[in-house]
């Protein structure tokens, strides 16, 4: 048993590292450009959010269309507390998370105890108070002008994308672990059923509790990546169309599936770049999209299930790929026979 969690952390490890520093190097070496280097990145961004979302609504069961608004926050936080109190950015990072995290708690505390439309709408309600509020105090916000704020990630493409998705693997491997653990699998059984969960003892408050506050740290700390990134922020990110955009992401990949929710936003985000020459038609592509999955894959594209890449490996070590070519010929080899006995 030890061996075996050895060999899987040893497995993760090679492919999370390959994942941050082989194409940290292509961009590096000028293999893929500064322009898909920022979307990729931007993916990553966009991939955090997605697991914020995800916890609320995928893993928690609630819906909450407020995330655009803690991602404000935590974009602002960075900003004025870089700028203005001088506070080394990695911890000004951190800090935003944990303001977030705090106004969350601030925002679930009374509303928490609604379920379904009406948290949605509070929720809601609570990204616009946001955006209304960062659009009037001008002398900290700067208004609906935004704020600018500058980095090295803001012009250095490489350092760029191994923090950002170094900081999306470490909070894939927080999360998944989180959720097998004891507090994890209570708020799973919340979602499950919120009466059989309280009937065996499990506080069904706390741990949505527990949950919206760990989503809010999360988007905080998304919020902070994406300032630290573009170098720019404006009141209009706290807007509803953004935590709809989030929304999207995790319904395509799968309500649930964490690694599906992060493939979901990867794909999208490159995808509506890549259909720019479209103009305002590409914007036709999420909906079209959603209709499709919703018509013919109700669950997203994982559902609850994960890709893992211990199986692949095992599947690998296996032989999969011979037992599947061997497979493919012997169905050639069955059609060809038959119409070989056609031809007859």
């Amino acid at each position: 048993m030890k061996n075996q969690f050895i060999r899987n952390t040893i497995i993760l490890s090679v492919i999370a590292l390959l994942a941050i520093f082989l194409p940290a190097l292509l961009i590096q070496f000028e293999v893929i450009n500064a322009y898909t280097a920022q979307i990729i990145t931007l993916s990553g961004i966009n991939a955090i959010m997605a697991l914020s979302v995800n916890i609320i609504c995928g893993i928690t069961g609630q819906l909450s269309l407020g995330q655009a608004g803690f991602m404000a926050i935590g974009a602002y936080s960075t900003i004025l507390l870089t700028q203005n109190l001088h506070i080394p950015l990695v911890v000004s990072i951190l800090l935003a998370g944990i303001i977030t995290a705090i106004f969350g708690f601030l925002i679930g505390f009374p509303t928490l105890k609604l379920e379904g439309d009406y948290l949605a709408i509070v929720t809601l309600g609570f990204g616009e108070i946001i955006r209304v509020i960062l659009v009037n105090l001008k002398g900290i916000t700067g208004g609906p002008n935004g704020k600018s704020f500058s980095t090295l990630l803001c012009f250095n493409p490489m350092l760029a994308y191994i923090v950002i998705i170094g900081v999306l693997i470490l909070l894939i491997v927080l999360i998944q672990n989180f959720i097998r653990s004891t507090y994890g699998r209570a708020i799973l059984a919340v979602r499950e059923d919120e009466i059989a969960a309280n009937s065996s003892g499990i506080s069904v408050f706390r741990y949505k509790m527990i949950g919206f506050v760990i989503a809010s740290f999360v988007a905080g700390i998304g919020g902070a990546l994406y300032v630290c990134l573009i170098g720019f922020i404006k009141p209009e990110q706290a807007s509803f169309n953004n935590s709809i955009n989030y929304l999207i992401y995790v319904v395509l990949g799968g309500m649930g599936s964490t690694t599906g929710s992060v493939l979901a936003a990867f794909v999208l985000t490159y995808l509506q770049e890549f259909l720019r020459f479209l103009k305002n038609f590409r914007l036709l592509i999420y909906p079209v999209i959603l209709i499709i999955v919703m018509l013919f894959r109700p669950q997203g594209l994982l559902g609850h299930k994960e890709v893992s890449f211990v199986k692949c490996y095992e599947w690998l070590k296996a032989g999969g790929l011979k037992k599947l070519f061997a497979k493919k010929a012997k169905t050639a080899e069955a059609s060809q026979s038959d119409l070989a006995k056609e031809e007859k």
